[in-house]
């Protein structure tokens, strides 16, 4: 084989068609777009629009929302507060707050609160200070001698735009 014998394989290539390029061509003149409009132009799509038929995303029943006023919570397993009082990263003598989660390095930031979950074992006795705690979190705590004190964090309410009245 020579390098002017090589050329790709039969039927892999196909060739680009001209359009535009007069009556003869049998794509002249509007090029097989039809006459005007915004379809006829370039750089459009009109997803979602059928052609005034109601959508499909306008068909399907619409189920749940999601509440403007959720707090997204901080979450700890009693496994990872354990390991960091076994790292001597948490001090077990005085209450841990959010504060103490944050300063350890337990959590990145405190969001709307902190809430202790039960997965894991906590053998430490300690007093936690934080916004919530499922009820097997705050039995492993008990049942290692310690306490759940919970925060009462208010829930600020959605400010709503008031009408523009014209006078």
């Amino acid at each position: 084989m020579k390098l002017n014998e090589l050329a790709p394989k039969e039927g892999s290539i196909k060739e680009r068609r001209r359009v535009g390029r007069g009556i003869g061509s049998g794509m002249g003149k509007t090029a097989s777009k039809g006459h005007k409009g915004q379809k006829a132009r370039s750089g459009v799509a009109i997803n979602g629009y059928e052609g005034g038929q109601m959508p499909l995303y306008q068909r399907l029943p619409k189920r749940g929302f999601n509440s403007r006023v959720k707090n997204d919570y901080a979450e700890v397993n009693l496994a990872k507060i354990q390991q960091f009082i076994d790292a001597k990263k948490l001090d077990v003598k005085g209450t841990i707050d959010e504060a103490a989660l944050v300063k350890a390095g337990v959590i990145r930031r405190v969001k709307d609160g902190v809430r202790l979950l039960g997965k894991g074992e906590l053998t430490a006795k300690v007093t936690l200070n934080i916004t919530g705690a499922t009820k097997s979190a705050t039995e492993a705590v008990e049942k290692a001698g310690g306490k759940v004190e919970l925060i009462n964090k208010e829930v600020k309410p959605v400010e709503r735009k008031k009408p523009k009245v014209n006078a």
